[in-house]
């Protein structure tokens, strides 16, 4: 996986929202029985979301999704307090991530929100978030 990581551009896979591995699932895990959430039950929430942020975008013609933000939507409508700027604040500086990975960050952290039918961007919301940039450029260095 290194070798393939090493050809992406550093900005360009900062340009990448969310980065994840999807590891093997485990023979134990084939047979469960444990229900998961239903396709129609994730799409309901979804739609749900998306609703919520035309809403909140309604006033900006540009601006339709989260993933639109400019950075001064971003200041706005993901504000955080201060257990999550830290908690950011921690991130950024032992992951050595760039400034547009911090905005993506908080972009990605309102979705999750969104997703969750939360109105604020909390803690758990954030550490997800910044757990979506594995592949970030400088956790390979």
């Amino acid at each position: 996986m290194e070798n393939y990581r090493n050809k992406i551009s550093g900005p360009l896979l900062d340009r990448i929202d969310i980065h994840i591995e999807a590891p093997a699932v485990e023979f134990k895990d084939l047979g469960s029985t444990t229900p998961a959430e239903s396709s129609e039950s994730l799409r309901e929430r979804v739609i749900a979301a998306r609703a919520v942020q035309s809403a909140r975008f309604r006033s900006n013609p540009r601006c339709r999704t989260n993933s639109e933000m400019p950075h001064s939507l971003i200041r706005k409508h993901c504000a955080l307090d201060a257990e999550c700027t830290e908690m950011l604040r921690n991130a950024m500086e032992e992951l050595r991530l760039s400034a547009r990975a911090y905005d993506r960050i908080l972009k990605v952290s309102r979705t999750i929100a969104d997703l969750a039918g939360e109105p604020t961007v909390r803690s758990n919301h954030l550490m997800e978030a910044i757990q979506y940039r594995t592949l970030d450029r400088n956790l390979w260095c």
